[in-house]
């Protein structure tokens, strides 16, 4: 038969093991700043980071001096022009960031890769779209950023051509003028350089291997649409010179310019594209800028979810 033994203690009833703690949390009762705020947020985070502020001192060592080398030979410039008291300066606006391009490609693709492929490699972005923010939010503000932090790359080392014109007492209104064009022609590349740099870092989450792509994509296209214009110049074909243009970002802006803002062209025969052709190079430039977009909008909506 069987014997049963109490231990002397009962089995606590389930209620008995609940506790409720205090802990002083309190509800949120502010304001609520929404997507707008989150957005602006956002863009001032990645503009920031486009030039290391916020970030390491290490982070900011390589923006910081691609900015200075791009503004030292404007400098320069103006130094000798003050200096021999010259009618006109060196080099023209427009031509100063096509002449650059080799930094400004180096700028993009550095700072691409920092803007996105963190984002990807620590899967971040699934947690910006947990909040108010949107797809189309994330990618507007990155876009952004980096097409300002292109800008002011680009546009410094006019203000400081335009500053020592003045100065050197050249005419103010072709002084004005010229500014002026410059400071279209680098929006514009900007904004294709940006879209192009983003598209490319946003495919991989390694910066190492963003960083390689989008320094391939610059420099080959454009070697290779240089070798191809000068061939084409050299065997009479002068006609297919602004053709082969529109196969990379650089000689799509300077036919841009060429066309429509006085400039004179960087190809190999000196001579840029018709005011026709030239809506062709427009057309390319915004496409290529809307299609950036759009495959950004496409790549987030798949990763975020």
């Amino acid at each position: 038969m069987a014997v049963e033994h109490s231990t002397g203690t009962s089995a606590p009833a389930p209620g008995d093991q609940t506790r409720i703690h205090n802990i002083g949390y309190r509800s949120y009762d502010g304001p609520r700043l929404g997507r707008a705020y989150a957005r602006r947020s956002l863009y001032s985070q990645s503009l920031r980071g486009s030039y290391g502020l916020g970030r390491s001192v290490k982070s900011k060592v390589l923006p910081m001096l691609l900015f200075v080398v791009m503004c030292v030979p404007a400098a320069i410039m103006v130094a000798v022009a003050v200096a021999t008291k010259a009618n006109a300066l060196p080099l023209d606006y427009t031509r100063y960031a096509i002449v650059m391009q080799a930094v400004i490609s180096l700028y993009v693709a550095s700072q691409a890769p920092q803007s996105v492929s963190r984002d990807l490699r620590f899967k971040t972005v699934p947690l910006y779209f947990s909040r108010p923010i949107e797809t189309a939010d994330y990618v507007r503000a990155k876009f952004a950023a980096l097409a300002s932090a292109l800008f002011i790359l680009t546009a410094g080392p006019l203000l400081v051509l335009y500053v020592g014109a003045l100065l050197a007492k050249l005419d103010f209104a072709d002084q004005t003028k010229g500014f002026a064009q410059g400071l279209v022609s680098v929006a514009l590349l900007s904004l294709l350089f940006a879209g192009i740099g983003l598209v490319i870092a946003s495919f991989t989450p390694r910066r190492g291997f963003g960083i390689a792509a989008v320094i391939a994509v610059m420099t080959i296209t454009y070697g290779a649409v240089s070798t191809l214009q000068a061939i084409a110049d050299a065997q009479g074909s002068s006609d297919a010179v602004p053709w082969i243009g529109l196969f990379s970002p650089i000689t799509l802006i300077d036919g841009v310019q060429s066309a429509f803002l006085g400039a004179t062209s960087a190809s190999p025969s000196g001579v840029g594209p018709s005011n026709a052709e030239g809506v062709v190079y427009v057309l390319v430039v915004l496409g290529l800028i809307a299609a950036s977009y759009g495959i950004l909008m496409r790549r987030y909506k798949k990763v975020g979810l």
